[in-house]
């Protein structure tokens, strides 16, 4: 136990979290975490792959693996960007093991600093295989929370097998939704140990912003109709599945405008090969690459629009719709991982089924037509504030560090 108490110190343990270098990966991670450490001590450990010769792949993908510094502070907490072995998309099945083996040290010595009475990891490979191994090795509890990678993981067959070890040696399994709490009790995990804990929204930093000032600021004029997504420009959040719809609602809507917002990300960056598409489609006057944003400056331009949309492969809990819904707008999404749990009323917007083209721009030119309350949309949001989702989590942590059992 820590020195301070009945307040479990947290060790939260996650690769993918915000740096200098990469200031976007993993906010959804820290936006939680920190609201956690408003209550409990925490230190955050983030691991980084690393591998000798990847300067060299640099000379030919610039942005490949960005070096964080070893250490900084983020609004008070010590975080920590130790290295570990990691080859490029091979042998992913050791990831996990090298993560653990990197990290024993600097964990071993946060728990003797009375810093670490509980690791809580985020995903399950490689990050929650290696806290279990880690929990083993210095006795501590270890919380898994399952975030959208584990379908894919599960389909994999060199990580299938740790998958399932990781979340049977957790403590504690909390999934972000529904449908990921069911596939880890496919897997095998003990029902009675799993918990589902959604993700929240900041409406004090997400709410509507007048919308005329804001298509002002990006030059759309006020009687446009706006589409908006957000999110890391790769191959699954779905962008070019959405490129090609345009110019059938271009017919409808001559002044439709699509912003784009994000960009590279852990997963990579397929801005060259939308921008193509974009110009092969002859859509250069409608679509807007706005680049990145602060999560702060996300509510403004998100006001600018009438209708987010996300044509996304494979989600856990998507933040970025309740920060849309926050900001008023309907949702237009695919019908995989969690979505269907947040757009989970047609006053939301509409849920449709994956690779349904047809289905999406006939879900599109709907909501670009119907009458929305702005003001519903965005109660729902307020009832999927963070508060509610802090002092559950808050709650879990404290009964663990005073079960006997806690330790595996």
């Amino acid at each position: 136990m820590s020195s301070q108490g009945q307040k479990p110190a947290l060790l939260v343990y996650s690769s993918l979290f915000p740096s200098p270098v990469q200031p976007n990966a993993g906010v959804f991670v820290r936006e939680r975490m920190f609201r956690v450490g408003a209550h409990l001590p925490i230190v955050v450990v983030a691991p980084t792959p690393w591998f000798p010769f990847q300067s060299l792949l640099r000379l030919f993908k610039p942005h490949f693996r960005p070096m964080p510094p070893a250490h900084q502070q983020q609004d008070g907490v010590d975080v920590c960007y130790p290295r570990y072995f990691s080859i490029p998309g091979v042998f992913k099945q050791w990831d996990g093991l090298f993560m653990a083996l990197s990290t024993y040290a600097m964990v071993r010595r946060l728990k003797q600093a009375g810093r670490a009475d509980i690791i809580d990891a985020h995903f399950a490979y490689p990050d929650g295989y290696a806290a279990t191994l880690l929990g083993r090795w210095l006795k501590l509890p270890v919380t898994i929370t399952l975030r959208g990678t584990e379908a894919r993981h599960a389909r994999t067959p060199a990580l299938a097998g740790l998958l399932r070890k990781a979340l049977r040696g957790a403590t504690r399994l909390i999934a972000v939704s529904s449908e990921l709490k069911s596939l880890a009790l496919q897997l095998g995990a003990d029902p009675a140990r799993a918990m589902v804990v959604g993700n929240g929204v900041d409406i004090s930093k997400f709410q509507p912003h007048p919308k005329d000032q804001a298509r002002a600021k990006l030059g759309i004029a006020p009687h446009a109709r706006v589409l908006i997504s957000v999110g890391g420009l790769v191959e699954r959040k779905g962008f070019h599945r959405v490129l090609p719809l345009l110019p059938e609602l271009l017919k409808t809507y001559p002044d439709l405008v699509y912003l784009i917002v994000g960009g590279a990300s852990a997963e990579g960056n397929n801005r060259a090969e939308l921008e193509k598409m974009v110009a092969d489609l002859g859509l250069g006057s409608h679509v807007r690459f706005m680049g990145p944003k602060p999560h702060e400056a996300l509510a403004e331009v998100l006001s600018a629009a009438d209708v987010f949309v996300l044509a996304t492969r494979a989600e856990g809990w998507a933040n970025v719709f309740l920060e849309a819904m926050a900001c008023g707008l309907p949702v237009v999404t695919t019908d995989v991982g969690g979505n269907r749990e947040v757009v989970c009323q047609p006053e939301l917007g509409e849920v449709v089924p994956f690779g349904d083209a047809q289905a999406l721009v006939q879900a599109l030119q709907a909501a670009l037509t119907a009458p929305w309350h702005a003001e519903r949309i965005r109660q729902y949001a307020q009832e999927n504030a963070w508060p509610h989702r802090v002092q559950v989590l808050v709650e879990v942590f404290r009964s663990m560090a005073t079960d006997k059992q806690g330790v595996n």
